[in-house]
C-alpha cells in the first residue's frame, strides 16, 4: 500500500514539475498539499531515476537556498508522424515538450505497401541523420485526418485521404517501436494542452475544417467518435455545395482550399494580401465573414476559449483585430473576443501532439 501511494505521489510530482518547467520542493508541497517529508523522499527517488534534475538555486529569502527542480531534457523522447494527402512530417520530441528535430517532405499518400515502406524508411533516415538515441524513444505516434478506431487500428473514414475502413497495421508492422494512432485535429490540440489548462475548442482551418473539444482535461469524442465536425456546421443557408452533399457548410467557406483558388500557396496568398491585391482582399474579407459566423456559433454553444489552428490558423495572428470586429457583430453578449487564441504551433502541431500519448503513458507508469 505504501509503495502504491509513493508511486501515485511521484506521478503527481513529476507532472507538476513538467507543467511548471521549474519549481522547488517547497512549492511542490504547498501546491499539491503534500508533507515536506513526502516531497523530499519522492523527489529524491525521481532524481535518482534521472527524470528530475537540479538546475540551480533560487535566491535566498533568509535561509538556505532552495534547489531549482526541472525535468531532465531528452530523458525520454518520442516520434510524431503526421500523414496528409501530399506531405509527411516527422518530429522528435522530448518529455519537456521541446522539439529536438523536425522534417517535412513531399509525399503523395497511397494505400499501398510502397507508401507504407517509404514512411518507415524515411523514419529510419530521419533518426539516423539526427543521430537520435533509439534507446530513449518511447514510441511513434501517427496523426491522420479522419475518424480513427484506435482499438482496432482502423481509419474508419477520411475525406482528405479518400479512404474508408483502412487498416493501419501495415504502418506499425514496419516500425520497430510501439505505435499509436490519433486524429490530426485531436493531435494538434494535444500539442497545445502543454501550454493550457482550461477548457478549449480547437478549430482546425486546413484543407478541410475540423477541430477538437477539450473539456475537463480530456478530449470529448462523442458517442460515435464524430464530435467536433465543425466543418459541417451551416454558415450560409442554401449556400455553396460541400463535399458531404449539403449546402452552406463551413468547410466550403473556411477551408484553406478556399484561399488556394486565388494563389498557388497560402504563403503566396498572404503575400498578395499584404501587397494590396484587390481580388485577394475581397476573398479574404469574405473568408473572415464566414469564419466569424462559425466562431460565434462555437462560442455560443460551448462558452469557452477557441483556439485557431491549422494551415490558415498559423497566419491569423496579425489579422485578429479584423476578425474580432466581425465576430463581435454577431455576439450580443460580449463586446470583445478575448476568448480567441492563436495556436502556438503551426505546421508541426499534429505531429507534435501525436507524441503525447507516449509521454502520458510513461508518466502514468511511474
Amino acid at each position: 500500500m505504501q509503495r502504491k501511494e509513493n508511486n501515485f505521489n511521484q506521478r503527481k510530482i513529476a507532472k507538476f514539475i513538467l507543467k511548471k518547467g521549474e519549481t522547488s520542493k517547497q512549492e511542490i508541497a504547498s501546491e499539491l498539499g503534500l508533507s515536506m517529508p513526502t516531497v523530499l523522499q519522492n523527489v529524491k527517488e525521481l532524481v535518482q531515476n534521472g527524470l528530475v534534475i537540479e538546475t540551480g538555486k533560487y535566491e535566498s529569502t533568509g535561509g538556505r537556498k532552495a534547489a531549482v527542480l526541472s525535468i531532465a531534457e531528452q530523458f525520454r523522447t518520442a516520434v510524431g508522424i503526421d500523414i496528409t494527402a501530399n506531405h509527411i512530417s516527422y518530429v522528435l520530441m522530448d518529455l519537456c515538450g521541446k522539439v529536438i528535430a523536425k522534417k517535412r517532405m513531399k509525399s503523395v499518400f497511397a494505400n499501398d505497401s510502397a507508401y507504407y515502406q517509404s514512411v518507415a524508411d524515411n523514419l529510419e533516415t530521419f533518426l539516423r541523420d539526427i543521430d537520435a538515441d533509439r534507446k530513449k524513444i518511447l514510441g511513434v505516434g501517427f496523426s491522420l485526418p479522419g475518424i480513427i478506431n484506435k482499438h482496432d487500428n482502423v481509419l474508419v473514414r477520411s475525406h482528405v485521404l479518400k479512404q474508408n475502413h483502412m487498416n493501419l497495421k501495415p504502418f506499425s508492422q514496419r516500425i520497430p517501436f510501439p505505435v499509436s494512432y490519433e486524429n490530426d485535429a485531436n493531435s494538434a490540440l494535444f500539442a497545445e494542452t502543454h501550454h493550457i489548462d482550461t477548457d478549449m475548442i480547437y478549430l482546425s482551418l486546413s484543407n478541410s475544417v475540423g477541430g477538437a473539444i477539450y473539456l475537463n482535461g480530456k478530449i470529448f469524442e462523442g458517442n460515435h467518435r464524430r464530435s467536433a465536425e465543425f466543418g459541417h456546421m451551416i454558415v450560409e443557408f442554401n449556400g455553396k455545395s460541400c463535399y458531404c452533399g449539403k449546402k452552406g457548410c463551413a468547410d466550403a467557406y473556411c477551408s484553406a482550399t478556399v484561399l488556394l483558388k486565388y494563389a498557388d500557396s497560402l504563403e503566396d496568398f498572404f503575400e498578395c494580401l499584404q501587397d494590396g491585391d484587390t481580388e485577394i482582399q475581397t476573398a479574404w474579407d469574405n473568408y473572415l465573414d464566414h469564419l466569424a459566423v462559425l466562431i460565434t456559433n462555437l462560442r455560443m454553444a460551448f462558452d469557452c476559449d477557441i483556439m485557431l489552428g491549422g494551415y490558415v490558423g498559423g497566419y491569423l495572428k496579425q489579422y485578429m483585430p479584423e476578425l474580432s470586429c466581425k465576430a463581435v457583430q454577431y455576439n450580443m453578449f460580449e463586446n470583445d473576443t478575448l476568448y480567441l487564441k492563436n495556436c502556438t504551433y503551426e505546421r508541426e502541431a499534429s505531429a507534435i501532439g501525436a507524441t503525447m500519448y507516449f509521454f502520458d503513458s510513461y508518466l502514468n507508469s511511474l
